[in-house]
């Protein structure tokens, strides 16, 4: 009977391990919410899913030179990504998800490569900072780096 006892805690642990929380699975959603609605170019949906306050800041990484800070307005932002034309087709694949919650903040990092026309542009990572005011997750800060070298080219 212990046996069979410690079997089940065992089995019972092990379903627990590794689950994400329900802050986790809002966190990601949200970040997945925010490409499907860049990707449709939904700049009304964009800015639904952000603070009024947003930071917006990108790393260029190119061989040979230093890392240049690039720091975008999220007006600016939506505005080229509107203009982008609907003949373009563009997709920043995401490659995984690291989720970590405290409290009221969340960090979500995503490494991503970036296609053109099916063509890989750029590759990187972009780490999200969130905010939950209200009971939503709001968008604080988004950061990137932009590189073209060793990108996984799917």
């Amino acid at each position: 009977m212990r046996r069979y006892l410690s079997i089940l805690l065992f089995f019972i642990g092990s379903i627990g391990y590794g689950q994400q929380t329900i802050d986790e699975v809002a966190a990601k959603t949200l970040i997945e919410d925010f490409f499907t609605a860049f990707h449709k170019q939904d700049t009304t949906a964009l800015r639904s899913m952000v603070h009024p306050e947003i930071q917006m800041q990108s790393i260029s990484v190119k061989k040979d030179a230093e890392p240049k800070l690039i720091i975008e307005e999220f007006g600016s932002f939506l505005k080229a990504i509107s203009a982008i034309p609907k003949t373009t087709k563009f997709e920043e694949k995401i490659h995984s998800f690291k989720i970590q919650v405290d409290g009221p903040m969340a960090n979500v990092s995503t490494p991503y490569s970036f296609f053109v026309n099916g063509e890989l542009s750029h590759c990187g990572v972009n780490t999200f900072q969130l905010f939950k005011e209200k009971g939503f997750w709001k968008i604080v800060y988004l950061i990137d780096t932009r590189t073209k070298e060793g990108c996984i080219p799917e």
